[in-house]
């Protein structure tokens, strides 16, 4: 999380300055994103569509980071979109669509610069600021202080409402010292706190500084601001509505992203359901088929003892004892019947009747797929 504040963490001379970590844009992951984004880019303009066949869930996430950097760098063309759809059954397909995306959100934030008016007074206070001036066991501090922690508080809750944000007890557990709220943005919720920098200092002007705190802050971005000499907090409140407007941006593109990946593996699976059911049946007629076949070789098989058994009795009619023969006749006339009756030739074979697949008959056709729903089993 970066600290939104120039100065040493103690408040004193600044420490040696940390070599500066290269921009996101220079690393090499981003160097190389980017040059497949712009690949995309320039097969989108000149053949209009780019189709990917059987792509697995690695080769889909990287086209959907690549499709994602084109959007949040502005390598789109013009007035137009990539889209993705669905190709073929689990294939994927990339166009430029016209205008931009149904879904777009307007451009934020709308007013990290905008000065926040912060009462001069405890009074018509949010529910929410209002319990946090009432809960002595929070925001322990010197009186002023705290006063200004809470004015500070209320500023950013009753411009949060007044940009149609929701403003909730914080469901974060705090240090005595410290209180905040819930600033609640699309859905997500965002913890805003504020605490006394310096609490065991004995310098007054040191023991006097607050600091407010954006809670779960990402590694390149703000999220702790303190008074400084060209800015207070006061003017800084501006700046830490329009860092979690931000983040609720980043943090609702995720979700769509989330959203639309989950579309895609829905109808990649039921693709690959669809063929794995056809190969699972196939089985089955298959099975039936040899079943037959097998019937029908032992039937001839059969068949043909029978035929060899008549003319051993006729070779022998006449001199071999009657009783014996009477006997090899009415052997060979039930071995005939029997014969045909294993002979699935002896009507005429129809179609047979399949049955609905279980999950252990689809799982080898699958390719990965799971037969109980859109997850892969061939994870290491």
């Amino acid at each position: 999380m970066i600290d939104d504040d120039s100065v040493g963490a103690d408040g004193g001379e600044p420490t040696e300055p940390a070599q500066p970590r290269s921009p996101y844009s220079e690393r090499p992951v981003a160097r190389a994103r980017r040059a497949k984004a712009q690949e995309l880019i320039e097969r989108l303009v000149a053949d209009g569509r780019v189709r990917i066949a059987e792509p697995d869930d690695d080769e889909v996430a990287e086209w959907r980071r690549v499709v994602n950097y084109a959007k949040r760098h502005g390598l789109e063309p013009a007035g137009r979109r990539i889209e993705k759809v669905p190709h073929g059954g689990p294939g994927l397909e990339l166009f430029l669509a016209d205008g931009s995306h149904p879904n777009a959100r307007s451009q934020r934030p709308k007013a990290a610069g905008e000065a926040i008016p912060v009462p001069a007074r405890l009074g018509h206070l949010h529910p929410v600021v209002a319990a946090l001036k009432d809960d002595e066991s929070r925001l322990v501090m010197p009186p002023e202080l705290r006063r200004r922690a809470l004015l500070l508080l209320q500023g950013l809750a009753a411009e949060a409402v007044r940009r149609g944000y929701e403003v909730r007890k914080a469901g974060s557990a705090f240090h005595p010292r410290e209180g905040g709220a819930d600033v609640t943005v699309d859905g997500f919720a965002y913890t805003i706190s504020a605490r006394q920098e310096f609490p065991e200092s004995t310098n007054p002007e040191r023991s006097a500084r607050l600091v407010l705190e954006l809670a779960h802050g990402l590694a390149d971005r703000p999220g702790r601001w303190r008074d400084r000499k060209s800015r207070t907090l006061e003017e800084a409140l501006g700046v830490i509505l329009g860092e979690i407007e931000a983040r609720a941006a980043e943090d609702t593109q995720h979700r769509q992203d989330e959203q639309r990946a989950e579309a895609e593996r829905e109808v990649r699976w039921q693709a690959a359901l669809a063929v794995a059911k056809q190969q699972a049946v196939r089985k089955q007629l298959a099975h039936v088929l040899r079943e037959e076949a097998r019937g029908w070789q032992e039937a001839a098989a059969l068949s043909a003892y029978c035929m060899a058994l008549e003319r051993r009795i006729q070779e022998l009619d006449g001199t071999a004892d009657e009783s014996a023969l009477d006997s090899a006749r009415r052997w060979l006339e039930w071995a005939r019947a029997y014969a045909k009756s294993v002979d699935p030739l002896s009507g005429l074979p129809g179609m047979p009747c399949t049955r609905e697949p279980t999950p252990e008959e689809l799982e080898p056709h699958l390719r990965g797929w799971s037969p109980h729903g859109p997850e892969r089993r061939d994870r290491g």
